[in-house]
């Protein structure tokens, strides 16, 4: 089961979370997707939201292997999935300091945990953080010059390819974890 948490204003129709979420529908995974009605941009909200989702995700369906598929707002879901066991694509993920701590630590720790993970951001993003994300422990994908979007303005072709290298590290991610 793949649970998808949009961002605060990048939806789950937003083709960094649908070609991904596609693409796993097609293999087969059943897919959840949170959607709000109206933009959520309150980070107590949408972490007691997203931690509630996932937890009724594993309760739902406890033998599935379970896939949280996040972006950006969504990350602060990173700290509950972990304490779960779930493996997560975390797409542009608030990694610099003062934005989300939890998310900083979870992030810092996947390495550890053991469960399978991938980080998925670009340098001009200012809430990566490239270092954090190396030293993680988990899959990173980071693109030069990708902002939060994980779009290189002027750029649509190099955009593509991002978005076509993303999709294919979140499949592989799921084939490892369908595996196990």
């Amino acid at each position: 089961m793949v649970t998808v948490l949009p961002g605060a204003g990048y939806t789950a129709e937003g083709p960094l979370l649908a070609r991904p979420a596609v693409a796993l529908r097609g293999a087969g995974w059943t897919v959840r997707t949170v959607v709000w009605d109206g933009v959520c941009r309150e980070p107590d909200v949408a972490r007691s939201v997203y931690d509630g989702v996932v937890r009724a995700g594993v309760d739902a369906a406890p033998g599935a292997v379970h896939l949280v598929l996040a972006k950006s707002l969504g990350t602060l879901a990173l700290p509950v999935a972990l304490e779960l066991g779930l493996a997560g694509a975390w797409l542009t993920p608030l990694l610099t300091a003062g934005q989300a701590p939890e998310v900083r630590v979870a992030a810092a720790g996947l390495g550890e945990s053991g469960v399978p993970a991938l980080l998925v951001g670009g340098t001009g993003d200012g809430l990566w953080d490239s270092a954090l994300a190396a030293s993680s422990g988990a899959r990173v994908v980071e693109a030069a010059g990708a902002d939060h979007a994980m779009e290189v303005p002027g750029d649509p072709g190099r955009t593509g390819e991002i978005l076509a290298d993303v999709t294919a590290a979140v499949v592989d991610l799921a084939r490892v974890i369908d595996r196990r």
